[in-house]
């Protein structure tokens, strides 16, 4: 899972930032491992219908819809013939659906046109990027469907995946997601994606700035993932807390309304 590829990040997308050299590097070695980047939807028909996946199958993500990805990460996944996913924010890009939320510089449609037509699936991201699991049915609802919709009439086609912001689902969503007409989802999890999780519940590793090409090579040939995420699950844990927490104030705040 990557966000932004950039070579001067700000500080707002800065840890969750690749250095271009660093992303080059990176695609390198999966090539030279024998690595098959495949798209989400690709995988996850994959699994559904049985059948078999290429030789060393991977993932290569990208979250929110940043400009460097067409300006720094394309022509690199080009050379070396690599599917990927982007999964837009439709929301924060440029263009006459700007929100005015996107952190960094982000793409513009055609930018995302060009990817489309470059091995690139292109799947949703909400339309704001909101904690999903936070609001409302109504604002859920529309999160899901307006970037859907704006996707589509945008591209042509309906996308077929989505990851959820800030990798934060629950049931509802899961459901509003499904209902919404996506196929497929992605959570983050920092774990590798396996078929028993289901397809709207599939988990991701994360890329950052600090990720360098020994650690990379850990992660995709699935080796101590655990220890080096072990950081983030302890915090994941306590701030589910807390979320729980607040969603069960929220209930009982609606029930004596």
């Amino acid at each position: 899972m990557y966000h932004s590829v950039a070579a001067a990040p700000n500080d707002a997308t800065r840890a969750l930032s690749v250095a271009p050299e660093a992303f080059a590097e990176q695609m390198a070695l999966l090539g030279d491992r024998g690595f098959t980047p495949v798209g989400t939807a690709e995988l996850a028909a994959g699994w559904r219908r049985g059948a078999a996946l290429p030789a060393r199958p991977v993932l290569i993500t990208f979250d929110d819809g940043y400009e460097g990805v067409h300006r720094h990460a394309l022509p690199v996944l080009a050379e070396h013939g690599f599917a990927s996913t982007l999964f837009v924010s439709t929301g924060w890009l440029r263009g006459p659906y700007d929100t005015g939320g996107g952190l960094d510089t982000m793409l513009s449609w055609d930018q995302v046109r060009e990817l489309a037509a470059e091995q690139v699936e292109i799947g949703g991201h909400s339309h704001t990027h909101p904690q999903l699991d936070q609001i409302d049915d109504d604002a859920l609802r529309f999160e899901v469907r307006r970037c859907r919709e704006i996707v589509a009439d945008e591209l042509g086609a309906r996308p077929g995946s989505f990851a959820y912001p800030y990798g934060y689902s629950s049931r509802r969503v899961r459901r509003a997601v499904r209902e919404a007409g996506f196929a497929q989802s992605l959570a983050v999890g920092n774990a590798l994606a396996r078929r028993r999780q289901g397809p709207y519940a599939l988990e991701r590793v994360t890329v950052r700035r600090s990720t360098d090409v020994e650690e990379f090579e850990r992660l995709v040939e699935g080796r101590a993932i655990a220890r080096n995420f072990a950081r983030d699950r302890a915090l994941t844990k306590g701030y589910a807390m807390v979320r729980r927490a607040r969603q069960v104030r929220r209930k009982a705040i609606r029930s004596r309304v």
